[in-house]
């Protein structure tokens, strides 16, 4: 078995993706060149990176408690820290070694009229046993083609909408079963004109959000763009001033205006009845990685560059500003019961 580079980078790469750092995926995506390798992620399965690790953990744990004779010498688990300091599997082998003699030589000594009991310094675990959730009290929605990245209940309908990699968002109608074969779903696909013809864009939907009433979802996309569509699945109208993937985006509370986040440091208030940019705040010097309302004009945003800046429509500069991180802000709520 061998592998590439770009292997094991993709693979890095959808294990941040998975663990909910976007934003760090995007930036490693970026500088490895994931784009431009040749590697079908939708044949990938989940958490392989994780499960490749957990194999070569149960190899190294096989070699050390398998003795020279090929009998088998119980060993406590090994951590991944363990397997990967030479020092410390050497003492491991050692260690299960001097056990094993030890009760031997007791064994020998006591004869065979006698018990012996061996102290191992291992405290007996409690846990439940397994539970077992009745199919009926489950529903799994399949339809997505990449991971899910994040999801979202309308606020006045029995709907669910659903982001994923592969392109698309998904309302999800959790009222109409299909005879038990799962919810139906509406499938949004984010397309970009390329020689003058929609294609798919290929990029991750990383965020969306629901209008007040219910009755429109906004998503934003690694391709620039965030779009509004209707409750039946239509796309209303397409964002585009962003330079670069859209990390956040969220209704103010009136439902007039979407604000959304990008890689380009920016933070942008559109006006949701014409898709117009009402107002660009770029006071972050680096990416902008959430924002969140506290009023219908004025809202928060943080971003790798440490620092919470509190803006209002049609200010200027910034309405006060918050520092004192010492690394990235990932994300940002305001209190809903206000000041």
């Amino acid at each position: 078995m061998s592998f590439s580079s770009d292997e094991v980078n993709f693979l890095v790469y959808r294990y941040l993706q998975e663990s909910g750092f976007p934003h760090s995926a995007y930036t490693f995506g970026i500088e490895s060149h994931i784009s431009s390798s040749n590697i079908n992620g939708t044949m990938v399965p989940p958490a392989a990176l994780l499960r490749i690790i957990q194999k070569g953990l149960q190899y190294t744990e096989s070699e050390i408690s398998i003795g020279e004779d090929g009998s088998e010498r119980t060993m406590e688990s090994l951590s991944l820290i363990d397997a990967v300091m030479p020092d410390r599997v050497e003492a491991r082998k050692q260690a299960i070694a001097k056990n094993s003699q030890v009760k031997t030589e007791a064994s020998n000594t006591n004869g065979d009229d006698s018990t012996h009991t061996v102290d191992n310094h291992t405290e007996n675990m409690e846990f439940d046993g397994a539970v077992d959730i009745p199919s009926n009290k489950a529903t799994v929605l399949r339809g997505h083609e990449s991971e899910v990245f994040i999801c979202a209940w309308n606020p006045t309908n029995d709907l669910l909408a659903s982001g994923s990699g592969d392109s698309t968002a998904r309302i999800w109608n959790m009222n109409d079963n299909n005879s038990g074969t799962g919810a139906s779903q509406l499938v949004l696909r984010h397309c970009i004109q390329k020689g003058g013809t929609e294609v798919p864009s290929n990029k991750d939907v990383t965020s969306l959000d629901w209008v007040c009433e219910g009755n429109l979802l906004a998503t934003g996309s690694y391709d620039g763009y965030a779009r509004i569509w209707s409750i039946d699945g239509r796309l209303v109208n397409t964002l585009g001033q962003h330079k670069g993937p859209i990390f956040a985006l969220k209704w103010n509370k009136t439902g007039n205006y979407i604000l959304s986040a990008g890689v380009d440091k920016t933070t942008i208030i559109w006006d949701a009845t014409t898709g117009s940019c009402k107002q660009q705040f770029a006071f972050h010097s680096a990416p902008a990685l959430d924002v969140d309302w506290q009023s219908s004009n004025t809202f928060a945003s943080c971003s790798t560059d440490q620092c919470i800046h509190v803006c209002r429509l049609d200010d200027t500069r910034p309405v006060k500003t918050f520092q004192g991180h010492t690394n990235e802000v990932n994300a940002i709520k305001w209190d809903p019961q206000g000041p």
